[in-house]
């Protein structure tokens, strides 16, 4: 597999050392990767005792080469609501605030860990009162307010395995996840709060569970008023949180469960077929949860105030909202709306209200702020940030070095994240304290983590050069990989296992290159690694190349069936406001990828558009674009935002 590329041009080639000040105060310094390397799992059981365990474990991994399952920490016991409140209580720390929430009509509570101890106890011990127990399902479906962090804890705390379902998703799909794991109860909110106004959610959940088939699983109903709006009611079924959870004892005796009890299912879902029940563990998840938020972000317990924008709804606030930061005694911020409302300053009016000293958010959002640019973070003092941090998407360069001028005042480190729902947590990034950081590149495996990246056939790609890209593969287990798909582990190795299955490796799907420093850079999805004339080249960097030019906001491309070169590139561009949109620019940007990377990488189309079609969670959905640029009916369009985008696009 080859990639052609110049990401290595003179405008992409800056390193960033971190501060001798903050390398000086960091939580490690260079020699954990030897440490790490020189015996991976004494390595790894060193992170295990940073918990608090019931009973210690024994073996730490076991790993069963022919199913491709792992069973980390090996007879251990322990409870993962335990070590991420009630220790904190125990350890004196009860007074500390583990959540800052703030509501977007501007409502906000901040609720301490002993506040949240108490909580979790109430809503756990209702839970009992309905007839759950361990190893049950429950689907959650809510906004982010503090009680769907609460239920997710009491789940944990009873080794139910909670389902969270984005309160985005349609009824439909809210249907099919709660079906496909056998959900016993739903917990939701009356409404949610969408730019300014209460829209409706519990009807969707009437819905999943209604229709011509009602679902059979789901015995109760659980309604937490958010909006105070009117909804309709099934008695026997429905109840409300506020005469029940709140009425139980705020006190619970938590049992211990084996490191590898069920903690979690996700969904994900594909661009085909059945979205896929991804399920997590809990010893190996929480150990590696803890450890990457604790390095990664430098995190510094009482002193940091923490914000993951993320939605709970996706793994990133699964493991970097609520059990990564609480397990290390976090002060964060939760926030329930959206950037920009009421207006594009309301990140930056949170930043400034709590001191936002750790910010990590998705490179779609550091684009939207340059569109909207420079003046709105620059009215408010951002100068409590020390340390941001970038998910979802590889970041490209010149929003990365945007992101680190104009809220990191040039000079906090910033870590570029690489990892999947399934990863469970971190994977690859830099270390801050430790790394000299590039734009946009993923850099390094963490200590403790084996990735490679190999050709077809299984061979290690060279530095540099042509012939430097290839599959990024995980060559060795992790603790908080994934044990499955809900009911089909069929699909499990066949998804992830297959490909390299006599050599052991999970298949993480991206395409990945070396530079000529050894620096590992994600180029994205393998099917966002277009084939034009025998040449691979990644829709990650023609982006780059796109919105380097002085007139583009945002730019996605997709690879379109073309019958002289087998692709052809198709680039759509938002242009910042005030540029002009003519011939004129669409040639200047074709130009810009060719000199930048290759007159092979030149688009065959640029579309200026005043959109593009991203999903709630933020992801530009390249899928729908590729439709539209082969001329064909658009598919599923439930998990957008603005689905009347492509009316813009088409016209």
């Amino acid at each position: 597999m080859t990639v052609t590329n110049t990401t290595d041009t003179k405008k992409d080639s800056g390193v960033y050392p971190p501060s001798p000040q903050f390398a000086a105060t960091a939580n490690t310094d260079a020699a954990i990767y030897e440490k790490a390397w020189s015996d991976r799992l004494a390595f790894w059981a060193e992170q295990a005792d940073r918990l608090q365990w019931d009973k210690p474990y024994g073996q730490v991994l076991d790993w069963d080469t022919e199913e491709f399952v792992a069973n980390w920490f090996v007879d251990g016991k322990l409870n993962v609501a335990v070590n991420c409140v009630d220790r904190h209580v125990a350890a004196g720390n009860g007074d500390r605030v583990a959540i800052h929430w703030e509501g977007e009509p501007g409502d906000s509570r901040s609720i301490t860990y002993a506040q949240l101890l108490a909580d979790v106890s109430r809503a756990a011990n209702y839970f009992t009162e309905l007839g759950l127990s361990a190893g049950d399902r429950v689907a959650i479906y809510m906004p982010m307010v503090p009680e769907a962090i609460v239920t997710m804890l009491a789940c944990a705390r009873l080794g139910l395995m909670h389902s969270v379902v984005f309160a985005g998703f349609s009824s439909a799909a809210l249907r099919a996840r709660i079906d496909d794991a056998s959900a016993k109860l739903v917990v939701t909110t009356d409404g949610q709060y969408r730019r300014g106004q209460a829209a409706p959610l519990k009807g969707a959940v009437d819905e999943a569970l209604g229709g011509e088939t009602p679902n059979e699983t789901v015995d109760h109903v659980l309604v937490v008023r958010r909006c105070g709006i009117d909804v309709d009611w099934t008695d026997g079924r429905d109840l409300w949180w506020d005469e029940t959870v709140v009425a139980a004892s705020p006190e619970h005796a938590p049992a211990a469960f084996d490191s590898e009890q069920p903690l979690f299912v996700l969904y994900t879902s594909g661009t085909t077929g059945k979205p896929k029940g991804i399920v997590h563990t809990s010893g190996g998840y929480l150990t590696q949860t803890a450890y990457t938020h604790h390095y990664v972000f430098d995190h510094k317990p009482g002193k940091d105030v923490y914000w993951c924008t993320a939605d709970i709804g996706w793994v990133t606030g699964h493991s970097y909202i609520v059990y990564g930061p609480l397990a290390n005694g976090a002060t964060q911020v939760v926030y329930e709306g959206t950037p920009n409302s009421p207006n594009e300053h309301r990140h930056f009016e949170i930043i400034e209200k709590y001191g936002v000293s750790i910010y990590y958010t998705a490179p779609t959002l550091v684009r939207t702020f340059m569109k909207w640019g420079r003046a709105i973070p620059d009215a408010h003092d951002l100068s409590s940030i020390r340390l941001l941090g970038s998910v979802g998407e590889p970041i490209n360069p010149e929003a990365w070095r945007w992101f680190r001028e104009v809220l990191g005042r040039g000079e906090v480190p910033i870590v570029d994240t690489w990892w999947q729902t399934e990863t469970g947590a971190i994977m690859i990034a830099p270390l801050p304290g430790v790394t000299a950081a590039k734009p946009g590149a993923a850099m390094t495996p963490l200590p403790g983590i084996s990735a490679n990246i190999v050709d077809d056939e299984a061979n290690p790609v060279p530095r540099g050069g042509a012939e430097a890209s290839g599959y990024l593969v995980l060559d060795q287990p992790w603790p908080s990989m994934l044990r499955g798909i809900w009911g089909d582990m069929e699909r499990y190795r066949e998804t992830y296992w297959s490909r390299y299955a006599d050599r052991g490796w999970y298949f993480a799907g991206d395409g990945a290159r070396y530079d000529a420093d050894g620096d590992l850079w994600v180029l994205g999805r393998v099917d966002d690694v277009m084939n034009v004339s025998g040449h691979r080249i990644s829709t990650a960097e023609v982006e780059s190349a796109l919105v380097g030019h002085t007139a583009v906001a945002e730019a996605a491309v997709v690879g379109a069936a073309d019958e002289t070169t087998g692709q052809g590139i198709v680039a759509f561009v938002i242009l910042k406001s005030g540029a002009s949109g003519g011939d004129d620019v669409v040639a200047e940007l074709k130009a810009e990828v060719a000199r930048e990377i290759s007159p092979i990488a030149k688009p065959r189309e640029v579309k200026i558009v005043p959109e593009l079609p991203k999903t709630r969670s933020g992801k530009i959905m390249r899928r729908l674009l590729r439709d539209i640029a082969e001329g064909r009916e658009l598919g599923d369009t439930s998990t957008l935002v603005d689905p009347k985008v492509f009316d813009a696009i088409k016209g």
